[in-house]
């Protein structure tokens, strides 16, 4: 018999790796949802797990079965894969567990010719003796930090040793493979925040407050699902990098705010929160996310806030005949900041890749900043780590575009003393899973000229 959990984990792997989902969407959806609290938990570690090890287990696969990652299809490397990370990072499982159930999904898969090499690969296989969650301390740490780095599409580790230095890249490697913290956006301001946490700690969810964001809380024990604050929408799951990003548009007060591309809608809630009163315009590409959208922000809205949903492309010509006091463009990018929240972007992505993303950025910041009004300030961001989509993007928007400029350092720290640590010399704020335990982004506040008529 095949437990629910490794069965759920099995077909959602598969989809992930013929590219028909993300990892964190399908784990929430109809098949997981189903499950028992215990069970939902295992399937969950087991895809993210295998996803964010992949590289390591598929060498691992390569040294027990004597063959080439192509001999397998896809169905059973699937199961070895799941497999091979439960007999090396779970320790409270037994491996006898694992490689029987490997067996029966194998057969239950339509391969059962291959049950046998299943079998045969797994046994092989030794527990390695360490906690159930790795670490890059003791005797194991520097294998551990190889298999980080294995974990990692070569080119990205090479870039990463090239651009930031071979000790970071290592850092990166390690975060990349790390489970990421889970981190809460309160409502109101640091008072507020304060309230809150006492109101998680009576619901048995232990926290600390953030180190920059004045509404962040790291959550460190306790369970989200059952939170009464979670479901009526007065504490929000978001990275404090993501809210640092929505914190610089600086909404204000009967401002006309734009959300260029706003989905799944987590910083359009709290922009608009920012905002209070006014108007608030988020739109994306697709319909689906903004039906979607639409039943997040319902929680998330002030009644004084007006808000509209917009499907457009926004690589075109922006629809409005009105000026946006403020804009958050948050671009779709390739994601090499969160790894460890969505690594199937390790399997997806080329280098290559990069200068499309970048060209596509730079067309939909070019439309942003053309209905920015003047003296108002429009905020770029990516969760992305690569100069090719971060500060190329926005010194060819501004090489092109003389009414605007790029907020400065001492401007911004003064504006966000909190936040000054984060501006590099030029005023970009930058974020490092390596050096700050959040996810890795990128924002430039952008300023237009109040001279124009």
């Amino acid at each position: 018999m095949i437990s629910p959990a490794r069965e759920a984990a099995y077909h959602i792997l598969l989809r992930v790796e013929s590219g028909r989902g993300f990892a964190v969407d399908l784990l929430q959806g109809r098949e997981v949802a189903q499950l028992r609290e215990a069970d939902k938990r295992l399937a969950t570690e087991i895809v993210m797990g295998t996803l964010r090890w992949r590289g390591e287990l598929d060498f691992k696969l390569a040294q027990l079965s004597g063959k080439k990652l192509k001999y397998f299809d896809p169905e059973i490397a699937a199961i070895l894969r799941l497999s091979l990370y439960q007999i090396l990072f779970l320790a409270r499982i037994p491996k006898s567990a694992v490689v029987n159930e490997a067996v029966e999904l194998a057969k239950a898969a339509r391969k059962k010719s291959a049950s046998g090499l299943v079998n045969a690969v797994l046994r092989k296989c030794e527990p390695v003796a360490r906690a159930s969650r790795p670490c890059l301390h003791g005797q194991d740490a520097r294998a551990t930090l190889a298999a980080a780095i294995r974990s990692l599409p070569p080119w990205l580790s090479a870039r990463w040793a090239r651009h930031f230095g071979s000790e970071a890249a290592k850092a990166l490697a390690w975060e990349s493979v790390r489970v990421p913290p889970i981190t809460l956006r309160t409502r109101g301001d640091a008072d507020a925040r304060e309230a809150f946490q006492q109101e998680l700690l009576n619901e048995g969810i232990q926290t600390r407050p953030g180190r920059y964001s004045s509404q962040a809380l790291l959550v460190e024990s306790g369970n989200l699902q059952s939170s009464e604050l979670v479901r009526q929408g007065l504490v929000t799951i978001q990275d404090e990098a993501s809210q640092l990003v929505a914190s610089l548009v600086e909404a204000r007060t009967g401002d006309r705010v734009l959300d260029v591309c706003a989905a799944p809608g987590i910083k359009t809630g709290q922009l608009a929160g920012d905002l209070r009163e006014g108007m608030l315009v988020a739109c994306d590409i697709s319909g689906r996310r903004l039906r979607t959208m639409r039943q997040l922000t319902a929680k998330l809205l002030p009644p004084s806030v007006s808000l509209h949903l917009v499907r457009l492309d926004a690589a075109s010509k922006l629809p409005f005949h009105i000026r946006f006091d403020r804009i958050l463009v948050d671009a779709p990018c390739s994601g090499t900041g969160t790894l460890a929240r969505n690594p199937e972007i390790k399997l997806r992505l080329a280098e290559k890749d990069l200068a499309r993303l970048g060209d596509l950025q730079s067309r939909i910041l070019r439309n942003a900043l053309r209905v920015l009004a003047p003296g108002g300030r429009l905020v770029y961001s990516t969760c992305s780590l690569e100069a090719e989509e971060n500060e190329q993007v926005v010194q060819a928007a501004l090489g092109a575009d003389n009414t605007s400029r790029l907020v400065g350092k001492q401007e911004l720290s003064g504006e966000f003393p909190s936040l000054a640590p984060l501006f590099d010399s030029e005023g970009f704020l930058r974020t490092r899973p390596d050096l700050h335990r959040m996810d890795g982004f990128f924002a430039a506040a952008i300023s237009k000229s109040r001279a124009l008529g």
